[in-house]
């Protein structure tokens, strides 16, 4: 190749320079694309891989979620009685198991309340006591509207102990316990003893119609029931339901204290009918 001296000339020398330059750019740009490329492919993968990851995660939670579930159904089927084969049973044996059905309704309620459960015994007799001379038809008849309406008035009227512990105070007259010369006053509930911070529990189904601070009650529950009956919670250190709440026996409403005008830690209990203040005691026990 020969080479002329008009090809090492300044113009020519900065025509080439050029070209180099402009070659240098299309290829820097041409890597910074492949680099950009890359990178953007790096962080789909990444993404993709960390998708499939969590996507794998909460395949596993679901699937021990599902077996969870599996073996809670299996074990609620084992705890389900088979049905009995009407077929093959008497009427008489029909008629006990609805009894019985009824009676342990009752004993729920009853249990809640702190009392004794019901007994058959008290209803068809036993060996010392003559049964009445009914056909099995007539019986079933006649205690199962008996029962039938027993469980309906347990749910909705206050029976029982909103505490089980020992009675401090009576219903009705008393000495001032604040001052023993200033001479009686009218107690119009009973008192429980307990310790601070105690459960207190509904006594019969109803809607809470007032809970917060009532003067000598301190904080203070009234709950409305059935028949114009209410039920009244004093001395709570802490009041656990609102206004409006609707509330079934056995439910814990408050803690046991001593707030407003009390002389230590107890539950004072009421029960009213049509506004007027009744004997508690009779309500305690399905007897009195």
């Amino acid at each position: 190749m020969n080479l002329k001296a008009a090809d090492f000339s300044p113009s020519a020398i900065e025509h080439t320079s050029k070209q180099l330059l402009h070659l240098l750019e299309k290829r820097t740009k041409r890597l910074k694309r492949v680099k950009h490329y890359a990178a953007t492919t790096t962080c789909i993968i990444i993404f993709l891989g960390f998708s499939v990851y969590q996507l794998r995660i909460q395949k596993k939670a679901n699937e021990i979620e599902k077996q969870q579930l599996e073996n809670q159904i299996a074990q609620l089927k084992d705890q389900i009685p088979p049905p009995p084969k009407t077929a093959e049973l008497s009427k008489a044996q029909s008629y006990v198991i609805a009894i019985q059905t009824k009676l342990q309704k009752i004993n729920d309620y009853l249990g809640k309340r702190g009392l004794k459960t019901y007994s058959i015994k008290s209803i068809v007799g036993d060996k010392k006591t003559a049964a009445p001379k009914l056909s099995d038809t007539e019986v079933y008849s006649m205690y199962d509207e008996f029962l039938t309406h027993l469980v309906s008035n347990m749910a909705v009227m206050p029976m029982g102990f909103p505490r089980v512990d020992v009675q401090t105070s009576s219903f009705g007259g008393r000495s001032n316990p604040f001052d023993q010369s200033a001479g009686g006053e009218f107690h119009p509930g009973i008192d429980f003893r307990g310790k601070q911070g105690d459960p207190v529990k509904c006594t019969a189904q109803g809607q809470i119609v007032f809970a917060g601070r009532a003067g000598g009650y301190g904080n203070c529950i009234r709950i409305k029931h059935v028949n114009g009956i209410e039920t009244v919670f004093g001395h709570l250190s802490r009041i656990l339901v609102k206004v409006g709440q609707k509330v079934s026996v056995g439910d814990k409403i408050g803690l046991v204290g001593s707030t407003g005008r009390s002389t230590g830690t107890h539950l004072h209990y009421e029960i009213r009918k049509n506004g007027k203040a009744i004997n508690p005691v009779k309500y305690l026990t399905l007897n009195s």
